[in-house]
């Protein structure tokens, strides 16, 4: 038997230490969801959060600001591996919230993916700085002295996360990991009912040693008035009900104080059923998995669960019947801890009453029960005994049938528990228009093997939907499922959905930074943007007829070690003849009538006669810029931006000038990436073509001398 002296205060995380509050301070208690026993207390009474706001914007900022966005997503990865070892005690502790096995996939491994994603997104697709250049450069003076760009660079003030029940682990790591990257530390605040899971996943990272000084802190506890001390540095990241994002997003702070607000909050999504998918069809069976998943995986409780499940009148009936058909025989409610068990209970007593008091508003709005009850199941406990647990909130999976389907309860009022509700549409337009009354939803699936109802439901929804999954034959096996956001797409969705978007990929990172318009001359906004701009100064190597310097070394003779942004070479002039366009022509096959035809190519408005060959160009030039020897440059990996601009006949000649743009060393291998910028000209100077040559490069030339040795 659990006294009040066994059930642990669960600590906040706060200026880089452990923190309690003083005995007998006010404290929320939080029970075991299937048993009913004490678990955990959670209470801050005496947390001074102005310090809390603090130590992340002045410590927290240093210490992040030490590292680059590759270096710190490179941390990711060994956090994500560090919470991979150990997810057997997370798992332990979230089975006491209802949580499943599968549940836990959902929450916990789903976390630390997200963690794995941004880490490799963030390496690969952001340079090795703190600075991000956004876009083109904007020609803003006609000699060129005088240019315009964007950058982002990192929010000076706190990310602030406030958590639903529903997700402890990867509700926070979601939002964590793109602000992490980006530079700016993480305040969070976890919701109480299952708060004392992320702490625990918390104090797994922090044990770790991996995380630098104030980049997490955790309030385990109220944070009234952390609000009140934040301001436009500061974001704050909502998830939770439409009611309390409301209140939060009135607060004068982010009213009038500037402070960024996102929210992720309830949402009616639908599932539609093609007028295709008709009973017997792949397309039926993966809608009826589909549904019957989402309302069992974490009970329902997710904000991605469906809601409305909108089908063909005429399938209705089937629809409930294959719906009953699945839950009776893949659905096992009981203690996750159970065997066998395949639905957990709800993660409080509290929000059982609130899934029941909605359903009864609902069925006297219209809905009919067409599968489950309101009485308390029968269920497996952890002995493996089937019985009704007096304290458990456990709860039958309800399946709501509406003749109705314009009912106005039905599109405003979520039972956020394992409760959808089936209503029938006449046509596709009419599908649409129902899956609009949510006024705003995450996600909504449409499944169809036909391409055109695909489109026309696409099209008549996505305006209203932040996400949209579709499911056939082709999909029913490999998709991530409805209710999965992934790291890779923003999550989020208008109106009622709170119109914010998290997740995205390297969108999120961006999330956390600021965009400044940047403008100044080429050499001053290559000094802040770490890439070479047109105009910008260069150390040129290879012909003095074109400008290279005494003493000039061949860039691709230099290692990261040596090079240095603005290195280049400029290439002597090679003269095209009609021999060689037609001997290139003969090689590769490409005989396309301007490289091989006179007549037909001066009557085309573009070329003067036959003319070389683009390819031909950008292999020549490779041969004007190469270095042959073995040395630092490993690869040449890719082109990119390539444009050709001006044609070359038989008798001009071209030359190419080749400059070091970007240095990117990875922080893990002994080698970076170089982007060189490649600008070929013919012999008046005109530009022929301009393109990005990809180059891997060791960080030290150790390939050179053990040639040379």
């Amino acid at each position: 038997m659990t006294t009040q002296a066994d059930v642990r205060t669960v600590p906040s995380y706060v200026r880089d230490q452990w923190w309690t509050p003083d005995e007998g301070s006010r404290a929320a208690e939080v029970l075991d969801a299937s048993t009913g026993e004490a678990v955990a207390r959670f209470g801050a009474d005496g947390l001074d959060l102005g310090e809390v706001l603090a130590h992340a914007r002045t410590v927290g900022q240093r210490e992040l600001g030490t590292l680059t966005l590759h270096e710190r997503a490179l941390k990711l990865k060994e956090l994500a591996q560090v919470l991979n070892g150990r997810r057997d005690e997370l798992y332990a502790l979230s089975n006491r919230t209802g949580a499943t096995k599968a549940d836990n996939l959902f929450d916990i491994d789903g976390g630390i993916g997200v963690l794995f994603t941004y880490s490799s997104k963030g390496r690969r697709e952001l340079p090795h700085s703190n600075v991000i250049q956004d876009g083109d450069v904007e020609p803003l003076s006609k000699d060129g002295s005088f240019i315009g760009t964007h950058i982002y660079t990192r929010l000076p003030g706190a990310a602030v996360q406030v958590n639903a029940f529903n997700f402890p682990v990867w509700g926070m790591l979601e939002k964590f990991a793109p602000a992490f990257i980006a530079g700016v530390p993480t305040i969070v605040k976890p919701a109480t009912p299952t708060g004392y899971v992320t702490e625990a996943a918390v104090r797994i990272m922090v044990e770790s040693g991996i995380l630098p000084a104030g980049s997490l802190q955790l309030v385990s506890g109220s944070a009234r008035g952390l609000l009140d001390v934040m301001d436009y540095r500061d974001l704050l990241a909502f998830t939770g009900s439409a009611s309390t994002a409301q209140s939060l997003k009135s607060h004068p702070n982010v009213v009038t104080g500037g402070v960024r607000f996102t929210a992720e909050t309830d949402s009616l999504n639908a599932a539609i059923l093609g007028p295709d998918a008709i009973e017997g069809t792949p397309e039926f069976d993966a809608f009826v998995k589909a549904v019957v998943t989402e309302m069992t995986v974490k009970a329902g409780q997710k904000c991605t669960a469906i809601r409305r499940t909108i089908v063909p009148e005429a399938q209705r009936e089937a629809v409930a019947r294959a719906i009953s058909a699945r839950l009776d025989s893949r659905v096992v409610v009981g203690d996750p801890r159970a065997e066998g068990v395949t639905m957990g209970a709800l993660a409080s007593v509290d929000q059982l009453q609130g899934v029941r008091d909605a359903v009864k508003d609902l069925l006297a709005a219209g809905g009919e029960l067409a599968y489950g009850t309101l009485d308390a199941p029968t269920v497996r406990t952890a002995s493996g005994e089937e019985a009704v647990v007096e304290h458990g909130a456990f709860m039958s999976p309800v399946l709501l049938s509406w003749a109705d389907g314009d009912a106005e309860l039905l599109h405003s009022r979520e039972a956020f528990g394992p409760v959808t509700s089936l209503l029938g549409y006449a046509d596709v337009d009419d599908a649409v228009r129902l899956a609009a009354r949510g006024s705003g939803s995450l996600v909504a699936t449409v499944c169809t093997n036909d391409p055109e109802v695909a489109r026309e439901l696409t099209t008549g929804i996505a305006g209203h939907h932040g996400r949209v999954h579709l499911l056939n034959r082709e999909t029913a096996r490999s998709s991530t499922g409805h209710g999965a956001p992934v790291p890779h797409l923003v999550h989020g969705g208008p109106g009622r959905a709170g119109g914010g978007e998290e997740l995205g990929g390297v969108r999120a990172v961006k999330h956390h930074m600021q965009r400044t318009a940047l403008q100044g001359s080429p050499n001053l906004v290559t000094a802040v943007t770490g890439v070479w701009q047109t105009g910008a100064d260069r150390r040129i190597a290879g012909s003095p007829a074109f400008g290279a310097e005494e003493g000039a070394v061949h860039p691709f003779r230099k290692s990261l070690a040596d090079l240095r942004i603005g290195d280049a070479l400029a290439s002597d002039l090679r003269q095209v003849t009609q021999e060689d366009i037609t001997a290139f022509a003969d090689t590769t096959g490409d005989t396309f009538y301007a490289h091989t035809d006179p007549r037909a190519a001066e009557a085309n408005p573009f070329f003067p006669s036959t003319v070389a060959h683009g390819y031909l160009l950008v292999s020549w030039a490779a041969g004007l810029f190469v270095e042959p020897a073995p040395g630092p440059v490993l690869a040449n990996y890719g082109l990119e931006n390539l444009r050709f601009l001006t044609p070359v006949a038989a008798g001009d000649s071209i030359r190419i000038t080749l400059t070091a743009q970007r240095i990117t060393p990875r922080v893990t291998d002994d080698y970076g990436e170089v982007t060189w910028d490649a600008v070929i000209q013919n012999q008046d100077g005109e530009i022929v073509a301009t393109y990005d040559v990809l180059t891997l490069v060791e960080k030290e030339d150790t390939l050179y001398r053990d040639w040379q040795g």
